[in-house]
């Protein structure tokens, strides 16, 4: 079950972003990502610099509109490291953003929002990278 949704914080501090992260993972759902394969070696190829870039700008096309393209399938499960992320963190779509982290669908993303986002993707990605050799986890994707 969700957590009651709230606006998210402009610069939400790393324990409340940790905490809202492990209270998404205790969903069945969500926490049956990891990060695996070759999603992972491009997360350690390429480093946090230039994720968080490529999930500022993945945000920007496929999420922060108003009414993003294909909204609801819009997030391949797997095929780069922040689509995994967006997955495990409920940042998927308009509605899991709505459900999870009381961003309201139907207007685009303020740019506090889209940073937010980015936050907790580049967070998710951190804390797996830094859990140690994912092959060891059990579970899909």
């Amino acid at each position: 079950m969700a957590s009651s949704p709230r606006h998210p914080s402009p610069d939400p501090s790393g324990h409340a972003l940790d905490r809202r992260l492990d209270d998404i993972a205790r969903h069945p759902f969500r926490a049956r990502f990891r990060l695996r394969g070759r999603d992972r070696a491009t997360a350690e190829q390429h480093g946090p610099a230039t994720l968080r870039w490529h999930a500022y700008d993945l945000i920007a096309r496929r999420l922060a509109p108003a009414e993003p393209r294909k909204d609801g399938r819009q997030t391949p499960y797997r095929g780069h490291p922040v689509f995994v992320a967006q997955h495990a963190t409920a940042t998927c779509c308009r509605r899991c953003l709505e459900r999870w982290h009381g961003i309201p669908a139907g207007r685009e993303l303020s740019r506090a929002e889209h940073t937010y986002v980015v936050r907790v993707i580049c967070r998710w990605i951190e804390r797996e990278l830094a859990g140690g050799e994912s092959s060891a986890r059990p579970g899909p994707p």
